[in-house]
């Protein structure tokens, strides 16, 4: 803890202080994120990973993990960042108090990849307790989409590598995926439901908790119905949106992303050369690039080819004969009255 200061000390100006505390990489990419949002000055230190200079304190992260803050306003500095951002000291009891629910045995569930063009959809269950998730919320384990790639794969390791917790994973390969989403009554809400229920029941198999918390993808309670077809009872299975607050989904939308990763690498590879995510205008020009390079048929093997993208960079190239997709429907235009 930082030094505090006694009531007589109040009375007089605060004198430069100093705080010492040793992180891991992944609270050290915290604390550069946590400080750079400041827009403080960013200086050069003999050895050091970062350095930044602001009005009232200094912080300074070694390679080798130390990191040092000095200043007038030191104590502040600690408290509102490094425990309640980077290590998650002073989080931990705020989230006690507001959210038991989060330290119960539970499971959580999340996917990724439901919009990207390329690559698979993963659904991931996690089955954890209190030991765990207190150990998640210091090292800072949060939502996917505000984790960057470098260090998704790092919480990963240290999700599967918590004792104690269970981890497991659902996902077809492009063929798979591409021939199930071409049949006629296909969907990929109740796909993605059948995937979650997989990995829910391979988990409860080796852990069982009574409850399990769901990232909220559809408003129909498809995930549980195809539980009760796999025979899953007395099994509570709640959803809601922004699940992702709860560490234990968070860490579900960790894992699901990093298999998603993986995967898109070893596609990247098959390819040669690096796929984009997400489905923009990037993606669409690699798409019809594999469709001049490759022919209509190689897309399926990379490219999600019930997207919309897919079809028309099928049909934009004159293919469709070739690979017959069905076309999309119409847009919908939206005015204001």
């Amino acid at each position: 803890m930082a030094k505090r200061f006694d009531d007589t000390a109040e009375e007089k100006p605060k004198a430069l202080s100093t705080y010492t505390i040793k992180l891991d990489d992944v609270q050290m990419e915290r604390l550069r994120a946590a400080v750079a949002k400041k827009y403080w000055e960013e200086v050069e230190v003999p050895y050091a990973r970062f350095a930044f200079k602001g009005p009232k304190v200094n912080v300074t992260a070694y390679t080798s993990g130390k990191v040092v803050v000095a200043g007038k306003e030191t104590e502040d500095f600690v408290q509102n960042v490094i425990e309640a951002e980077v290590t998650g000291v002073a989080k931990l009891g705020y989230d006690e108090v507001h959210h038991p629910e989060w330290f119960e045995p539970h499971a959580g569930l999340d996917e990724s990849g439901k919009g990207d063009l390329f690559g698979p959809v993963v659904a991931a269950t996690v089955v954890a307790e209190r030991p765990a998730v207190e150990a998640w919320i210091k090292a800072g384990v949060r939502d996917s989409k505000t984790v960057v790639e470098s260090q998704i794969l790092k919480l990963d390791d240290l999700i599967r590598n918590t004792p104690g917790v269970v981890v497991e994973t659902c996902y077809c390969s492009m063929a798979k995926y591409n021939e199930l989403m071409q049949k006629p009554r296909a969907n990929l809400n109740r796909l993605l439901a059948w995937q979650h229920a997989i990995a829910l029941q391979k988990a409860l198999q080796k852990k069982w908790v009574g409850r399990g918390l769901l990232d909220q993808f559809t408003k129909e309670p498809l995930v549980q119905k195809e539980l009760v077809k796999r025979g899953v009872e007395k099994f509570n299975l709640d959803m809601r949106t922004k699940a992702e607050s709860d560490p234990v989904v968070a860490a579900a939308s960790i894992v699901a992303r990093a298999e998603y990763v993986r995967l898109m690498h070893e596609l990247s590879r098959s390819f040669g050369e690096k796929l984009h995510k997400g489905a923009g205008s990037a993606a669409k020009e690699q798409a019809a690039g594999i469709v001049a390079k490759l022919g209509a048929r190689a897309l399926g093997q990379f490219a999600k080819l019930h997207f919309r993208t897919s079809y028309e960079v099928v049909s934009a190239a004159g293919k469709l004969d070739e690979l017959p997709l069905r076309p999309p429907p119409e847009k919908t235009e939206w005015r204001r009255d």
